[in-house]
């Protein structure tokens, strides 16, 4: 399996609320992420991955654009926590030791509901 297929499996399992499956397979020792809003660890971005998924259990995590440059995949995906919602924009930048993820940025922008831009955000 290419970096690429694990950093999307994890954040679609993450997603859906499978997000204990996701660190099982995916994730290695010593992980640490750097989500301002929560603790550094494993364990606590997994719950929150969790009560996210069971909060919205509509939840769309639509993928489209995936980056791999050496060690580190980059995820550029629309997240919307219900079908209605608008959504963000958002980027995961996954790196990775042995196959195994050991490091997660994230990073995320409202999709206005109105843009200038005529490009869109994806």
């Amino acid at each position: 399996m290419t970096k690429k297929e694990i950093a999307k499996n994890f954040l679609k399992l993450a997603a859906k609320g499978h997000s204990h499956e996701g660190f099982r397979l995916y994730v290695g020792k010593n992980f640490k992420h750097h989500n301002a809003y929560f603790k550094g660890d494993a364990d606590t971005l997994m719950l929150a991955m969790e009560e996210s998924a069971r909060t919205n259990p509509n939840k769309i995590f639509k993928i489209h654009h995936i980056l791999e440059d050496g060690n580190l995949v980059a995820v550029h995906s629309h997240l919307k926590q219900t079908p209605s919602d608008i959504g963000f924009a958002v980027v995961h930048i996954l790196k990775f030791k042995d196959d195994k993820i050991v490091e997660l940025w994230d990073l995320g922008q409202p999709v206005p509901k109105d843009s200038i831009n005529t490009n869109g955000m994806f």
